[in-house]
């Protein structure tokens, strides 16, 4: 039987300090695509992120691959944010609070849009990330559901159209000026999801299906 030796195995892991660059290229990406859409040259994000233009194409030979990666780590944070809340405290809506506020601290609404513009929407890595986020929130919002603490009338898709139209405008478009709005009507936005409910809402629950037919 054919054995890995230590060596071998080492070889095979990237460095620390090539991941910790990736990390750095990832990060820097975000900030400048969110402050002027995701057409920033990469020299820019280089600078940035200070590292070499080399290191950023070793990295992500092209820019669908560093904008999926970007896009990616965004839902993987507001995902961990929910599963995070909810094991630290069993309080399901307020694990659905921490998922919104950090969604729109990411950015979601300013990133998410770059997606269907630049590549294929069925790449495994953005589905995974995807998949992880429906399936947390559809969770939280079911155990949040039963225990009374939110009405019945509301879908994953409506918690997802409310984020990202309430942490607008989208990217390059001086998005980060509206800051001191975002949470605050977040908040009125999640004391609406509250049961029991004020009011009946029209139409019916949006699902994430819906929303991708539209």
């Amino acid at each position: 039987m054919q054995t890995t030796t230590a060596a071998q195995r080492k070889a095979t892991r990237p460095r620390a300090d090539a991941l910790r660059n990736r990390e750095r290229i990832v990060g820097a990406a975000r900030e400048m695509f969110v402050e002027h859409g995701p057409d920033v040259p990469f020299d820019e994000i280089a600078r940035r992120a200070g590292v070499g233009n080399a290191t950023v194409y070793r990295n992500f030979p092209d820019r669908d691959a560093l904008v999926r990666e970007v896009v990616c780590s965004v839902m993987d944070r507001t995902a961990q944010a929910a599963e995070q809340a909810l094991a630290e405290t069993g309080d399901a809506f307020e694990a659905l609070e921490r998922f919104v506020h950090v969604a729109a601290d990411e950015r979601i609404s300013a990133l998410c849009p770059m997606v269907s513009s630049t590549f294929d929407q069925n790449h495994l890595d953005l589905k995974a990330a995807r998949e992880r986020v429906e399936d947390i929130i559809g969770e939280v919002m079911d155990r949040a559901r039963s225990a009374g603490q939110l009405r019945p009338d509301v879908g994953v898709g409506d918690v997802m159209v409310a984020v990202a139209q309430l942490s607008r405008p989208p990217a390059g478009l001086g998005c980060l000026s509206l800051d001191r709005f975002v949470h605050r009507h977040l908040q009125l936005f999640l004391d609406g999801l509250r049961a029991p409910a004020r009011s009946i809402l029209p139409g019916t629950a949006a699902t994430m299906e819906d929303l991708r037919q539209t």
